[in-house]
């Protein structure tokens, strides 16, 4: 085997990815059917029997093109009674060309009366362009009523005959040009016609028809008026140029490349002058072609869907407008977008050909239809199939109104499936509900550039899905989202869905923040009781009565005004109910840890953060975290919370100490604290302990912390009710309770 690195296929542009395709096919099916190909950085790697000057005689001299005919576009040739490229396959005679002339031959068969038709369009257009009348006479024809009656019936009679053309080339086609026809056109059940978006609309992107400047390229390297189909002594160089990078001549001006190499096609800001010629090298314009032929589209119909039939190719979904920078809007054009594989191991076309017939993924029942869907099914996969990334591209207007292959970005797959991407699967339903309603015409911008934030988030997951931080940015995301639902903005895609408990695993980073939240997200009223009761995030996501409406007091904006929103209100709760507790009380294997307690009062933690990850966590399977509490790395060894803050705590528990002892609650040390005096909060605060029988070195003449006088500061005294929204357990109470007064340590252990 000789291993040929060809230096001028690499995975972008578009042209140059097919054109590697176009190289492994034409070698494999017509040479040397063990030949593999793979990529290897930014190039594709050829092995083959044939060195390399075989290889390069191999397609001057042996090459025999595959049939590319589009006779149903008017831009195809075929409705010009003396074109000269079809005239030269026509008449040519060398062996080589067989199949292309066959291909010629079976579209002319079926044209006549749709040639007919056209020419009768043309006709009476050229009415109205007639030279020899004057403007208003020929715009005086255009308005008349009988020049829009014949034109309107012969071009309605020119769709009919090209509706019937394309079910009739179906039937009777074969060889190498229906297998073009099945990646240039999908029929659906109701003979309609659908087309991928990888040969525009039916092999033609606008006014450039690629069968026809496919025919012209081959005129440009061969000469079909001899009888072998010599090459011309141009093509040799340009063969090199286009299949291992070597120095050629400038590219041929003029010549249309489409969609497929965007820096090759012309324009404004293309060059070093204020705009440039389109200029392609011809070898690449027509290995191209020969590469698309892998890309054989079906018709799919998404389930549950009402849309219909649309036309699909391997790895085709719809646009994205997300995980690239220049993401916008207008970027989520009909077109969609296609990612292509990379695969690093060596591989037959035969194998290759399975790949992309498979390459329709799905997410359980559901066809990928979103950029987002299809990196799911991707990361999921893993590297089964030995695919190790994907080059993105999408079908975007660029440069005016040219739709490009632009890419965007390579997705890098998993080396193995990652059994965390499985908690994505809980927001299925939501996220098509939310993406209805932010793509409709008249959703407002916040929520519009809310969803795509989301997207971003989601994507980066798939990525690198053992990350927690990206599992964080997700969670903070769909906060968002729901900060604009309780205003009232894309309701109609309800709360967060029910979160399987793993979402806490994944997202944990070791820091205090989102241990604090998680702490905070399953807090109810009575713990014992499951999901069952009086869970917070009513205070959040508020019911439509107006109790509900009343009970919601977090406003996302503040970590720490939430945090005491939330302790006032349930103190409000409990005093009407006639109950003298703080009705707060930690899910199982849930409770706050003193140590992260004693970082908030230090004002080392970020509560901004930390309750914006626990409004999105407040949608946690309570009953299954019951069951199978989060599994969190634990929390470093930290100084015990000050002592002036153990008694505070102490006087606003949700239940009597584990030994009797009652403290009872007083809702007026929370009042002291909301107004900035905490000698005053604590001095309380001792008062309800000394009743119950809790002694403690905070004396009548102030407070006095284990690291010195408490002093009345606003910013200690806000913290200082904050951290009572994060509950901790009866265990933790006894420590802190034997912290405050040595004697009860003593007592528990008689």
């Amino acid at each position: 085997m000789n291993v040929h690195r060809l230096d001028g296929c690499a995975p972008a542009p578009l042209a140059h990815y097919l054109k590697a395709l176009g190289i492994l096919r034409l070698v494999a099916e017509q040479l040397d059917d063990g030949a593999r190909g793979w990529w290897e950085g930014e190039r594709f790697v050829l092995a083959t029997e044939l060195n390399r000057d075989q290889l390069s005689r191999f397609f001057l001299e042996r090459y025999r093109p595959t049939a590319v005919v589009s006779p149903w576009n008017r831009g195809s040739g075929f409705y010009q009674l003396d074109d000269p490229a079809l005239a030269a396959i026509a008449t040519s005679s060398a062996e080589r060309f067989a199949g292309l002339r066959a291909g010629v031959r079976d579209a002319r068969a079926h044209l006549d009366p749709l040639a007919e038709a056209d020419r009768t369009v043309r006709a009476i257009k050229g009415e109205a362009k007639n030279r020899a009348a004057t403007r208003a006479e020929r715009a005086a024809l255009r308005d008349s009523a009988d020049y829009k009656a014949r034109l309107a019936a012969a071009e309605r009679r020119f769709k009919t005959l090209k509706a019937e053309l394309i079910p009739e080339l179906r039937r009777t086609w074969r060889g190498s040009h229906r297998n073009w026809m099945d990646v240039a056109i999908v029929l659906t059940d109701g003979g309609t016609a659908r087309y991928p978006s990888l040969l525009g609309t039916g092999g033609a992107d606008g006014r450039l028809d690629f069968t026809y400047n496919f025919f012209l390229r081959l005129t440009e390297l061969y000469d079909f008026a001899s009888s072998r189909g010599a090459a011309r002594p141009e093509a040799a160089a340009s063969l090199e140029a286009s299949l291992f990078g070597a120095p050629a001549q400038a590219l041929a001006p003029g010549l249309a490349v489409g969609q497929f190499s965007p820096g090759h096609a012309g324009g404004a800001n293309m060059s070093a002058g204020p705009s440039s010629d389109s200029g392609v090298n011809p070898w690449d314009f027509v290995l191209t072609m020969e590469g698309v032929q892998l890309f054989t589209a079906a018709a799919t119909r998404r389930l549950q869907s009402q849309s219909g039939a649309r036309a699909t190719a391997p790895f085709a979904v719809s646009a994205g407008a997300l995980g690239y920078a220049s993401a916008g809007r207008s970027d989520e054009s009909a077109r969609g977008e296609q990612w292509m594989p990379l695969w690093h191991q060596p591989t037959t076309f035969a194998d290759l050909r399975q790949v992309f017939a498979a390459g329709r993924a799905q997410l359980g029942a559901q066809v990928s239809a979103e950029p987002l869907d299809l990196a799911r099914a991707i990361a999921r996969l893993g590297t089964s199939r030995g695919i190790r990334s994907f080059q993105r591209f999408g079908y975007i207007e660029r440069n005016g109104q040219s739709n490009l292959a632009v890419p965007l970005g390579r997705f890098v797959v998993a080396d193995r499936a990652e059994p965390a991407l499985a908690c994505l699967d809980d927001l299925d339903a939501w996220l098509r509900r939310l993406r209805r309603e932010a793509r409709g015409d008249k959703a407002p911008a916040r929520l519009v550039l809310a969803e795509r934030r989301l997207s971003e988030a989601l994507l980066a997951v798939t990525q690198r899905p053992a990350e927690a931080a990206r599992w964080q940015s997700a969670l903070l995301r769909m906060a968002e989202i729901e900060a604009l639902q309780v205003r009232g903005t894309a309701a109609k895609a309800g709360p967060i869905p029910r979160l399987r408990p793993q979402w806490a695993s994944v997202a944990d980073d070791g820091r205090p923040e989102l241990r604090l939240a998680l702490a905070f997200a399953l807090q109810r009223a009575d713990a014992r009781a499951g999901d069952r009761r009086d869970g917070v995030r009513r205070h959040w996501v508020a019911g439509d009565d107006e109790g509900d409406r009343n009970a919601r007091v977090l406003q996302g904006r503040d970590g720490i005004d939430d945090a005491i929103a939330l302790v006032a209100r349930r103190l409000l709760e409990a005093g009407r109910a006639g109950e003298r507790r703080l009705p707060l009380e930690a899910a199982y294997g849930t409770s706050a840890s003193w140590y992260d307690i004693a970082r908030v009062l230090a004002g080392e933690v970020d509560l901004d953060h930390g309750l914006a990850l626990a409004r999105a966590l407040m949608a946690l399977d309570a009953r299954a975290c019951v069951r199978r509490p989060p599994r969190l790395a634990a929390a470093p060894p930290a100084d015990w919370p000050d002592d002036a803050w153990i008694a505070v705590r102490l006087a606003l528990l949700p239940w009597p100490l584990p030994d009797g002892r009652a403290p009872g609650c007083d809702p007026a040390i929370l009042r002291r604290l909301q107004a900035g005096d905490v000698a005053a909060a604590v001095q309380l605060a001792a008062r309800r302990l000394r009743i119950a029988g809790i002694h403690s070195p905070i004396g009548a003449i102030g407070p006095i912390g284990s690291n010195g006088p408490v002093v009345s500061d606003a910013g200690l005294a806000r913290r200082y009710a904050a951290a009572l929204a994060f509950p901790i357990d009866r265990h933790t109470a006894t420590a802190l309770a034997a912290r405050l007064d040595p004697s009860l340590a003593k007592e528990n252990v008689a």
